[in-house]
């Protein structure tokens, strides 16, 4: 039975496949005729190829281990079919490449470009041998019908270049050029230029280790080892560690289209009769380039530089200490002196006399401008004069109240200086002596509301009028100012360091140097960082920014002690000292160090805010600590101010992304520039002692009516007035000059007001201070005067332009220039070195610029 079944199945498996059709038979392929041929180089070989033959070009050379040859293919496909290609294939001992012409390449937008012309340079594969003798062939074979080309083998003459010597050559999308250097023993690192002198068309400088095969087109050019797309300059630097042969490829390549370096998009020709797809004819795109290999810095340069930028910035530290050993011997010279004066005569019994001079006040007379001569004690011997009547006076917001006016006509009057002297302060009621520390009495006065209203629109205020508060509470208040600052540099500082570490770490994985906009002919390699020069010379801002901080902590350590002791002038005289914003400036000044040198580890568009935002921190605190001078009680509190600073900073991320030749975005920014131009002025004119709220509009207009229309009066603070005015006219110049204008770089637009209002400030501080009658000590003004010069100087380093991620990388490589200083340093490093020196001197001024009036009671410093 079994043997019966499979009978069965045979029988029934052989009647299906009769019954099935019959398979296809496959045409065998072509006999392909091959024809061989020894080949000499320096012969063009005029032939033509079909679907039928095979040509087989054979060649030989020698090779020799101490020397290198390059080797080089060209091509030219004579038919004018483009869809007729003939491929190319070149075997070699060690590689093996293949390329078809006509060449089609890829540009944006699939776009596809063609070329008749082709020539390639081989890869040279290495020998142990000292003489060896190299068999390669090229293959030619097309699918097309008779097709001419012609062929022609080379050797390249340069092939090796050599250090400090220029080579020039041509290269094309379609024949690009490749060279290659070998390391010197003496030299572990070099610096590869290449220059032309036309900015297109595009190309590509690529360094590649000795790997075959190359990739020396513009489709796989960046596969492998450091790129950088150029129009008229590039620099790469080499170090001998990261290549195990100690030698390297120099790959030029031409792109085929000039977008990447910021070109134009060149029109896409279609004739009538053609396809999308079909090619085009670039025709003669070739660029001619200039290459030179020299020597970098060696690792003696790096120890010097950094000594020299320690040197220059431990020098401050010094200068202070001999400063501050000078003046404390200078102040133990004057308490002896003043231990003597105070001590009863052997002769007399009686005290000698201290001249005023010896106490700091040189000068006759402390006036209020050009006013009228005559005696006041203070202020209050304006308002409350002989003589005076009591009248109802109106204040724009607020509510009815009464203010002392003198039956004839009262100025603030000169007042000499032997009269400014301290009155029995130990008698004078502590206004600070009970209040408590509570946020709640931060804009707590002892006469509520209505006595903020009686003193704060006097037409003449002094410092004691602005100073009423409790010393506490205000230092609570400013104190603020360093904590929140602080707090805003660890949150801000920790994601920055992060992404510029991921950013370096991209640069060296990939090799794409276009993500940094570095100053290449002068960026020395550390480690894993790019660019070394540039964050070294940002430890400036760190260093100064610490020698600020203690410089604060000593002042505020002597003040305290004064405190203590009950000095009379620490109680009674001079500026009141809250030292909360100079913290913060110091505190503001090392973190722009920090930032910037995070912004330099790989500068680009997207992480420009981190060199800019404590720059606006800066102004604005500057700006602050000069008003809180002179006007502590009413000074804005830490929150406000930061809020603010950051609304300015989210308008310069937004005006660098959607600002760029967007004309709504500069209407937009415009308006609100001038309003607040506005609301701050009214603010600082009326001391704060008005209200935004639905009756503005009816205020300003009754405040119109009755001073422009029923009365012509001035204004009641003249100088006030002037500053304001002055200050309206700038920020409405500059909101014009960007709204016609519209500058590319915001982020530096909007530092330049920030920086204009503050000059201003300062500018009118230091004229109405001369005006009424003080003056300034040695110090500040040998302060004023170096920054000032220091400040020039910096800004010239600063507009020379290394750099700008404004444009494409090929573009900003444009300005990239050769180191000036120790051959380490550029420019813009010199700007780090000068800024910094700058802003400490800066500081200095303002923390020394009211220094004479230390032996003046409040209530004869006159605000302004």
């Amino acid at each position: 039975m079994p043997g019966a079944g499979a009978a069965a199945l045979g029988w029934a498996l052989l009647a299906g496949a009769l019954l099935l059709p019959p398979l296809p038979v496959l045409p065998l392929p072509q006999r392909r005729d091959v024809q061989e041929t020894e080949a000499h180089f320096n012969i063009t070989y005029t032939d033509w190829v079909d679907s039928k033959l095979l040509h087989i070009y054979a060649f030989n050379h020698s090779v020799r281990r101490n020397r290198t040859e390059g080797v080089r293919v060209s091509v030219n496909v004579l038919s004018e079919h483009k869809d007729r290609p003939v491929l190319f294939v070149v075997r070699q001992k060690e590689a093996v490449v293949s390329f078809q012409v006509p060449l089609i390449l890829r540009g944006l937008y699939q776009r596809k470009y063609a070329y008749q012309e082709v020539s390639r340079t081989l890869c040279q594969p290495q020998t142990k041998a000292e003489v060896e003798t190299q068999h390669f062939y090229v293959d030619v074979s097309t699918l097309s019908v008779n097709t001419s080309y012609q062929l022609r083998v080379t050797r390249v003459e340069n092939f090796v270049l050599r250090t400090n010597e220029r080579f020039s050559f041509n290269a094309t999308a379609a024949q690009p050029q490749y060279f290659k250097y070998e390391f010197p023993e003496e030299l572990d690192s070099v610096i590869v230029k290449v220059t032309s002198a036309m900015a297109f068309p595009c190309s590509v400088i690529s360094i590649q280790d000795i790997l075959c095969p190359v990739y020396d087109l513009d489709n796989n050019v960046a596969f492998i080892g450091m790129y950088q797309t150029m129009t008229k300059k590039a620099a790469i630097t080499v170090q001998k560690k990261d290549f195990p042969s100690h030698s390297f490829y120099v790959v030029v390549v031409v792109k085929t289209e000039d977008e990447a370096c910021g070109g134009a998009l060149p029109y896409y020709p279609l004739s009538k009769n053609s396809s999308p797809d079909e090619p085009v004819d670039q025709h003669n795109r070739q660029k001619m380039l200039e290459v030179m290999v020299s020597p970098a810095i060696t690792s003696e340069a790096y120890v010097s530089s950094v000594l020299f930028c320690l040197s220059i910035f431990l020098s401050f530290y010094v200068l202070t200490l001999l400063i501050a050993c000078w003046e404390g011997c200078r102040q133990h010279k004057r308490k002896g002196l003043l231990s003597a004066m105070d001590s009863p005569s052997l002769d007399t019994g009686h005290s000698h006399s201290i001249p005023d001079s010896f106490l700091g006040r040189a000068y006759d007379s402390y006036g209020y401008g050009s006013f009228g001569n005559g005696s006041s004690s203070s202020t209050e011997g304006v308002t409350d004069s002989l003589g005076s009547t009591e009248v109802s006076y109106s204040y724009v917001g607020q509510e009815q109240f009464k203010r002392r006016t003198s039956s004839a006509p009262t100025r603030p009057l000169s007042i000499p200086m032997g009269e400014r002297s301290l009155e029995n302060v130990a008698g004078r009621p502590r206004l600070d002596s009970l209040s408590s520390v509570e946020e709640d009495d931060y804009d707590t006065l002892a006469d509520i509301d209505y006595d903020k209203n009686v003193i704060r629109t006097k037409k003449y205020l002094c410092v004691a009028d602005l100073a009423r508060k409790d010393k506490r509470v205000l230092r609570k208040k400013y104190q603020i100012y360093f904590w929140n600052i602080a707090t805003i540099a660890v949150f801000y500082a920790l994601p920055v360091i992060q992404l510029v570490i991921t950013y370096q770490t991209v640069v060296n994985v990939t090799g794409n140097q276009d993500i940094c906009y570095y100053n290449f002919l002068c960026a020395h390699p550390l480690g894993n960082l790019s660019a070394f020069n540039n964050i070294l010379s940002n430890l400036g801002y760190v260093l100064l920014g610490l020698l600020f901080l203690l410089i604060i902590l000593q002042r505020e350590i002597n003040y305290n002690r004064a405190l203590l002791r009950n000095d009379a002038h620490a109680l009674e005289c001079g500026i009141p000292k809250h030292f909360g914003l100079f913290y913060a400036m110091g505190t503001a000044l090392m973190m722009e160090g920090l930032l910037s040198a995070c912004y330099h580890v790989c500068p680009n568009y997207t992480n420009f805010q981190f060199d800019t935002s404590f720059m606006y921190m800066i102004a604005g605190l500057c700006m602050l600590k000069l008003y809180q001078k002179r006007h502590p009680d009413i000074n804005a509190s830490a929150y406000s101010a930061y809020a603010c600073l950051a609304l300015v900073i989210f308008f310069s991320v937004v005006g660098v992304v959607f600002g760029k030749g967007n004309t709504a975005f500069w209407i937009v920014f415009s308006v609100i520039h001038i309003v607040a131009t506005l609301l701050l002025s009214t603010q600082l004119y009326y001391m704060g002692r008005w209200k935004l709220d639905s009756g503005i509009l009816r205020r300003i207009l009754h405040v119109l009516y009755t001073d422009c229309v029923r009365q012509c009066s001035g204004p009641m603070y003249v100088d006030r007035m002037v500053l304001l005015v002055m200050g309206n006219i700038i920020n409405w110049s500059l909101a014009a000059y960007g709204l016609i204008v519209r500058p590319n770089d915001f982020a530096s637009y909007l530092l330049a007001i920030g920086i204009c209002n503050l000059l201003l400030y300062f500018a009118f501080y230091i004229i109405m201070k001369l005006r009424s009658g003080e003056r300034i000590k040695l110090i500040p003004l040998l302060c004023i005067i170096s920054t000032s010069v220091v400040w020039g100087f910096a800004l010239f380093f600063f507009f020379q332009g290394l750099s700008t991620w404004q444009k494409t990388p090929a573009e900003s490589r444009e300005h990239n220039r050769d180191c000036i200083l120790l051959d380490f340093f550029d420019d813009h490093d010199i700007w780090h070195f000068l800024s910094s020196i700058a802003m400490f001197g800066s500081f200095l001024v303002l923390l020394t610029l009211d220094d004479d009036l230390d032996c003046v009671q409040r209530d004869k410093i006159y605000v302004f």
